[in-house]
């Protein structure tokens, strides 16, 4: 549906995306997005980024696990190099815009549209009666997150590439409707070598916090002889490194690990397998717990550091979402505007009564 359509170039380049706030940061995360994140803010767009906590309540969250979470998170995105006086950095419920323009692209979106979504099928299983309505629709709220800012850019994970696609056709539908071009149609960014990060146990699954085997996944809290243990028992063939990345096509949990050393090392699998073609795992694996120590250890120490006092990452948190409300009020006025809603421009952002502020 969306195939030819371009974005417009009277919007402004602008970069959005979230990760769920649901604990455990690992590597994964780092080399698929939090790395990228920080690298990116050296690209001249403008970058908001978010703890979409509304989206882990799809299923039930522990109320002091999620707030632990969501400052851990952003404790992840600081300690890997996001800078929040160079990027907007949030959480998603402080900014109430995200639900009511969700609101309005559940009444643009399609049921056979969300039906299709594998995700939902993927994470409901044969549970489908029993799981929330908000894990079922909660694709239509993905593209508010992107669409209230107007997001020409989305940084994504290949198991995320058909909710981008729903947006785009929202963004188009919504066009189409009311005959306007307000919504831009986003582009996806799908980079880097280690966009996939595989488990250390097993090359052909994900690396996942919901493994059961904590030696699967090397977590963004873990200390440095910790990480180096894991790398150490990571599974691996009894053959060495070929001479070519060729030479890796049927051997995952070795393409896993040269994937991960190129990452680290802001390198290809090309010139890793040149460095390093004809080692047998017992000398490559020392090099790569080397380097990911050297890597991983200081995001660890400062993810520890801020998580000691919280107050900075919800000042942090606090100042990250008046900007983004900032962007985003005006975005959904005048949504609100087209589709014939009396009275949206005197929408204004209350202030919350101290009776309110049970959490802090």
């Amino acid at each position: 549906m969306t195939e030819g359509v371009h974005t417009s170039p009277t919007f402004t380049p602008r970069v959005f995306s979230g990760i769920q706030p649901t604990g455990n940061l690992h590597l994964g995360n780092y080399l698929g997005a939090l790395k990228r994140f920080a690298d990116s803010q050296n690209d001249g767009m403008q970058s908001i980024y978010c703890m979409v906590d509304l989206h882990a309540i799809t299923t039930w969250q522990d109320p002091a696990d999620l707030r632990h979470a969501t400052r851990e998170l952003c404790a992840g995105f600081i300690a890997s190099g996001l800078d929040p006086e160079r990027s907007i950095l949030f959480n998603q419920s402080q900014v109430p815009e995200h639900a009511q323009l969700a609101w309005v692209f559940n009444c643009v979106a399609r049921m056979g549209w969300m039906q299709r979504m594998t995700q939902f099928k993927d994470k409901a299983g044969k549970n489908t009666q029993n799981v929330s309505l908000g894990l079922f629709g909660y694709p239509a709220l993905m593209a508010a997150d992107i669409l209230a800012y107007h997001a020409t850019h989305v940084p994504v994970g290949e198991d995320q590439k058909q909710h981008l696609e729903l947006t785009r056709d929202i963004a188009i539908k919504f066009n189409n409707d009311y005959g306007v071009e307000f919504f831009p149609i986003t582009e996806p960014v799908i980079e880097g070598v280690a966009t996939r990060v595989m488990s250390l146990r097993d090359g052909a699954k994900k690396m996942s916090k919901s493994d059961p085997s904590d030696m699967s996944r090397i977590n963004l809290t873990d200390d440095a002889d910790t990480i180096a243990k894991k790398i150490r028992k990571a599974k691996t063939d009894p053959e060495p490194l070929p001479d070519s990345v060729e030479g890796l096509e049927d051997r995952p949990e070795a393409r896993n690990l040269v994937n991960i050393y190129a990452a680290l090392a802001d390198s290809t699998p090309e010139a890793v397998i040149a460095d390093h073609a004809g080692q047998q795992f017992g000398t490559f694996k020392p090099s790569l717990a080397d380097l990911a120590v050297a890597k991983l250890a200081p995001i660890s120490a400062e993810m520890s550091r801020l998580m000691q006092d919280t107050s900075e990452i919800d000042a942090i948190l606090r100042r990250g979402a008046e900007q983004a409300r900032a962007i985003a009020a005006p975005i959904l006025v005048r949504t609100y505007e087209i589709i014939g809603m009396v009275g949206a421009g005197h929408n204004h952002a209350p202030e919350v009564s101290d009776e309110y502020r049970f959490w802090e």
